[in-house]
């Protein structure tokens, strides 16, 4: 991992409990990201998620895939995935403490990759998003959801520097939802679908595939 995952995998282990410990903050618009999410997958997909978390997603959309790779920076956070997947029971779903460029995530080509939450998170949303290609089968999908930090108020965008200083939020990238979409075309992907997560809300759910 290069050094700024490494500080952000430290970041996530100290966190991981409180975060698992947490409520959804918006369960009905997460469960309508979750629906509009399996309307794309198929029986037969190998699917990646990068930043799993707690693996709850990963989790919840096991029946509607063949296999489930779930991966986290964080060994914490993967740590708590297994947990849960020991009691929830699935056998399609792993879990993988690695980042996006680790050579372990080649082993297979999946047919879907999910991004919730995590690529306002990554160092270099441009190499992140072609790193993405690569683990894809020609005409596979890119699934996320991202915060788009980049439209929010002015106000807002300076309390995320106060928390950092006192350790509660992680380095993020400012982007809005017209460079998210112009970084993906750039990657080559052409979008199929998107929207907001939440009505009024900055978060946007995409359906990209691969050129």
């Amino acid at each position: 991992m290069t050094p700024a995952e490494i500080t952000k995998a430290s970041f996530w282990d100290r966190s991981a409990r409180r975060y698992a410990a947490r409520p959804v903050a918006d369960e009905k618009a997460y469960q309508t990201t979750l629906e509009r999410t399996r309307a794309w997958l198929k029986p037969t997909d190998q699917v990646l998620e990068i930043g799993c978390g707690t693996g709850s997603t990963a989790i919840r959309l096991a029946p509607h895939a063949d296999r489930i790779t779930g991966s986290d920076i964080s060994p914490e956070m993967i740590a708590i995935a297994e947990e849960r997947c020991r009691e929830a029971g699935p056998g399609n779903v792993s879990f993988l403490a690695a980042a996006l460029s680790d050579a372990r995530l080649e082993s297979t080509v999946f047919d879907a990759v999910i991004a919730f939450n995590v690529l306002h998170l990554l160092e270099d949303l441009p190499a992140a998003l072609v790193r993405a290609g690569k683990l894809l089968k020609p005409g596979g999908l890119l699934i996320s959801k991202t915060p788009c930090l980049g439209d929010m108020s002015v106000l807002l965008r300076l309390v995320i520097p106060a928390m950092q200083l006192f350790g509660k939020a992680p380095p993020v990238s400012y982007f809005g939802k017209d460079a998210l979409r112009r970084a993906m075309d750039e990657a080559g992907f052409d979008i199929e679908e998107s929207g907001l997560h939440a009505a009024g809300g900055h978060s946007l759910f995409i359906i990209a595939r691969k050129r």
